[in-house]
């Protein structure tokens, strides 16, 4: 175990002046993991004024007695560095704040007051004669044996700790799904009895937690822990509408699981935030539309009400506009067609319009999590492949004239010439030597090249017009060919 330099500068202080520090929560379960942690936390016996005598550059951060040390690290989590006065607090008014909180000289009172086992721990730094360092663990509650347990574990009573901050159940089932840990029982039962207490709970809060959920390793065993445990139903019931609601023919399981298996495989892909909702979001329009059963059912629009459905519950949430938009609008075109011989490129063009170029990517991946969640064997088959070549093909600028810095009205000035045949040959002359040094297109230098032009007889402008057409339609088609490869399509 080690702790940063900057920190133990913190401690070192604190312990020069007569003052007890330790490195706290879940900075010391990181270290003991081996994982390199995100923040740091200090907690001290120094009432907060002392804190800030011997730490000129601080500040107090707020009424319960947290100072913020600026340290001068240029490492953005150590610049910054919470040193808290140990303390116990009182009731808590509205499951989130303390109604006053209360100083204590002994931190194994202040470890009392932590959410979970694995989070009340406190790392001491021991300073030998010969300057050597060395660590000791302060663990009241024995984190260090349910870290190695992999256990998630409540501080004491857990209807207690979940009814001074109903959020701590989320945060069980976040820090079980990042980690790959299990819920010890009791603290299991008491999320479940008290899974009603989330009502009390902000809705931004809720939210932050399950965005963690959503990007942890295990997102899909989270949500089935909230789903469990009673969580789900209190903020995102519309998930809970598809438990055991059977699907046609195409679909081998009930719409929950079609969900959660999307998910897991968006996930197994490390599909990005906005991929991981649209995968879990793009069939909760099915229970609602859903008409006749077993294989003749069917779910009409499901898209355009899964799209509706999704915006009103990220705006419930509290989601940030654009991303209720962006993942509202895969859920709503995650069911485009793509059938070979049958979509055309001005279909393609028409979803291009429709989704914005910069999200058809993600759109692609959202329908892979779709099919693999579905319980087919493929991700993307030959059809979706084709599609990726369509909407490429669509996509990039054709070779042509319009490319150039000067157009046919430049060169029928400058020819003396008018509108027909000769202004378009003397266009792709010039198309074939712009590809050939790019640096040529500039307006001097074309202008320049088209009075040359104009000196040539007209068979001879026709004749070298007709071999730059051709040149350029066979590099078009070797890039076509090119494109095709790369989807291995043909």
């Amino acid at each position: 175990m080690d702790l940063p330099r900057e920190i133990k500068n913190i401690i070192t202080s604190l312990e020069e002046q007569g003052f007890e520090g330790y490195a706290v929560g879940g900075c010391v379960r990181d270290i003991i993991k081996g994982v390199d942690p995100e923040d740091f936390d200090v907690a001290t016996n120094a009432k907060p004024e002392e804190v800030e005598r011997i730490f000129k550059k601080s500040f107090k951060d707020n009424e319960f007695g947290t100072v913020t040390v600026l340290t001068g690290s240029k490492k953005e989590n150590l610049e910054k560095v919470e040193v808290t006065t140990y303390r116990k607090e009182d009731e808590y008014e509205d499951r989130r704040h303390p109604s006053k909180v209360n100083f204590v000289s002994q931190i194994e009172e202040d470890l009392k007051r932590r959410d979970f086992t694995i989070n009340a721990m406190a790392l001491g730094l021991k300073l030998c004669k010969k300057k050597k360092e060395s660590y000791y663990l302060i663990d009241p509650f024995s984190g260090k044996k349910d870290l190695e347990k992999k256990i998630i574990r409540a501080v004491g009573d857990p209807e207690e700790r979940f009814s001074e901050d109903a959020l701590r159940m989320m945060r069980a089932i976040r820090f079980s799904s990042s980690f790959g840990f299990s819920i010890e029982e009791k603290t299991k039962r008491a999320i479940k009895k008290n899974a009603h207490l989330l009502r009390e709970i902000s809705r931004e809060r809720i939210r932050d937690e399950f965005i963690k959920i959503i990007m942890s390793p295990g997102a899909v065993s989270g949500i089935e822990e909230l789903r469990k445990l009673n969580l789900l139903k209190e903020f995102i019931p519309e998930l809970l509408e598809g438990y055991k609601v059977d699907q046609s023919k195409h679909h081998i399981y009930d719409c929950y699981t079609h969900y959660i298996y999307s998910l897991d495989y968006a996930v197994r892909r490390n599909f990005n935030f906005y991929v991981r909702m649209a995968a879990l979001f793009h069939d909760i329009g099915k229970p609602r539309v859903k008409k006749g059963k077993g294989e003749k059912a069917t779910f009409y629009n499901h898209e355009v009400v899964g799209a509706r459905m999704t915006k009103k519950i990220l705006e419930r949430l509290k989601f940030k506009k654009e991303d209720i938009e962006k993942i509202s609008l895969l859920v709503r075109y995650h069911l485009f067609y793509y059938n070979v011989g049958e979509v055309s490129e001005s279909s393609v063009r028409r979803l291009l319009r429709k989704v914005g170029k910069e999200n058809i990517e993600e759109l692609l991946q959202v329908r892979m999590s779709d099919r693999i969640g579905s319980g087919v064997p493929k991700a993307e088959p030959y059809r979706l492949r084709h599609m990726r070549y369509l909407i490429e093909r669509v996509s990039r600028d054709p070779i042509s004239t319009s490319m150039l810095e000067i157009d046919g009205n430049d060169v029928m000035k400058i020819m003396n010439t008018s509108p027909g045949p000769i202004v378009g040959e003397v266009l792709n002359i010039l198309l074939l030597e712009v590809m050939d040094d790019p640096s040529k297109n500039r307006r001097d230098f074309l202008e320049g090249r088209v009075k040359e032009i104009g000196q040539w007889n007209v068979d001879e402008i026709k004749k070298e017009g007709k071999r730059a057409y051709k040149e350029v339609e066979r590099v078009e088609t070797k890039k076509d060919e090119m494109t095709k490869k790369k989807y291995w399509v043909t």
